[in-house]
């Protein structure tokens, strides 16, 4: 018997877990503004970066005493720029739970070279062992494994009197989460994810103590422009009051600048945080109440508010069946499982998804399954 079609659409069926769905109402048109055919470093192009800087800090609620700065290549530029230009100072642990942390750990043993490294891993769906991590080490970790779903429930595993640096990405974390920046060092994040903005930049924000690391420390290899923070053993400061080590692009600039000043009315980080938990709660109601849908994260503190990743009865072609039933109904856009995650698939929850768009989805997911496997 085949499966009876739903009707009614997502009016916004853009659930990718990078680059993300645009803010609500968005449209060319908001970007009039931007400081086109000028240069980055016109007063009216750093006034422009600057104010981002400045929006960035209110909305994500970052401690006035750490720089927020841009750089090139999105998170992962941000992300290889703290690692480059930080450790080696001391040893690294490093946490790993899904494909970009098990990046992350290739890089700092294979790039880098290093060798007092201790690794704590986990499979698809779980955490390593937070109280085994050695905080007199630099720690590296994700807030928010992007493509397992599962993040770390808080900072309450890192201390406050660490004697190493802590470098997170919380690229799918940043703007749907809490971060506690008194147990963060480093942060990097692409504005591409929940804020859904354009691609090709990242941001990094250091902490005091990470600001006397790059001015005390030279690391033991050549070290590229695009990663250098440091001029004459002293912090670069202009990068962090917005003159960009590159040329960035001034069209996605004021994009993030549209969804920043739309992050701000809407009521700041709190308002975000819990757009996203109410999207996420719709999917999580729906796989709690499916005879064929699991959530990957194998404990409900850890899953993720923004990233939801769900596994599904049946062979692993199932999920991609799924994929492409949707796609070509225009009821889903882009919501295979990572590539390198287990077959399933992966649906967007961040602040810029409406929730009524997650509740229209879900009839067609239980169509498509049922599709897909008669």
């Amino acid at each position: 018997m085949t499966p009876t079609k739903p009707v009614l659409r997502p009016e916004h069926p853009q659930f990718s877990s990078g680059p993300c769905a645009k803010i609500p109402g968005w449209t060319p048109e908001l970007l009039k503004t931007a400081c086109v055919g000028r240069s980055h470093r016109s007063n009216e192009g750093k006034a422009r970066l600057k104010e981002a800087i400045a929006l960035t800090r209110e909305v994500l609620e970052v401690p006035a005493d750490y720089r927020i700065g841009f750089v090139p290549a999105s998170d992962t530029g941000a992300v290889e720029m703290a690692l480059w230009s930080l450790l080696g100072a001391r040893g690294v642990d490093i946490l790993a739970w899904e494909s970009f942390g098990e990046g992350w750990v290739n890089h700092v043993l294979k790039q880098l070279k290093l060798r007092d490294v201790t690794k704590h891993l986990a499979p698809y769906g779980e955490l390593p062992d937070l109280e085994k991590v050695n905080f007199s080490n630099d720690v590296v970790f994700t807030w928010n494994g992007t493509t397992s779903g599962v993040r770390v429930p808080d900072g309450n595993w890192i201390p406050a009197d660490r004697q190493g640096l802590t470098i997170c990405d919380a690229t799918s974390a940043a703007f749907a989460q809490n971060l506690d920046f008194s147990k963060l060092d480093v942060v990097t994040f692409s504005w591409q994810k929940v804020l859904g903005g354009e691609g090709a930049h990242g941001v990094i924000i250091l902490s005091p103590r990470a600001v006397e690391r790059l001015e005390t420390y030279v690391p033991p290899w050549p070290m590229p422009k695009i990663f250098r923070m440091t001029s004459g053993g002293k912090l670069n400061a202009g990068i962090f009051e917005g003159e960009t080590i590159n040329t960035p692009s001034m069209l996605c600039v004021e994009d993030y600048l549209v969804a920043l000043k739309w992050a701000k009315r809407l009521g700041g980080l709190g308002a975000l945080c819990a757009r996203a938990d109410a999207n996420a709660g719709v999917l999580d109601r729906w796989i709690s109440g499916s005879p064929f849908a699991k959530n990957l994260s194998k404990r409900p503190e850890t899953q993720s508010n923004t990233s939801v990743c769900f596994s599904l009865v049946g062979d692993e072609t199932v999920p991609k069946k799924m994929a492409k039933l949707l796609e070509a109904e225009g009821a889903a856009f882009d919501i295979g499982g990572y590539r390198d995650a287990p077959p399933g698939l992966r649906i967007w929850c961040g602040a810029t998804v409406e929730t009524s768009d997650l509740k229209a989805l879900l009839p067609w997911l239980d169509w498509a399954y049922a599709t897909a496997t008669t």
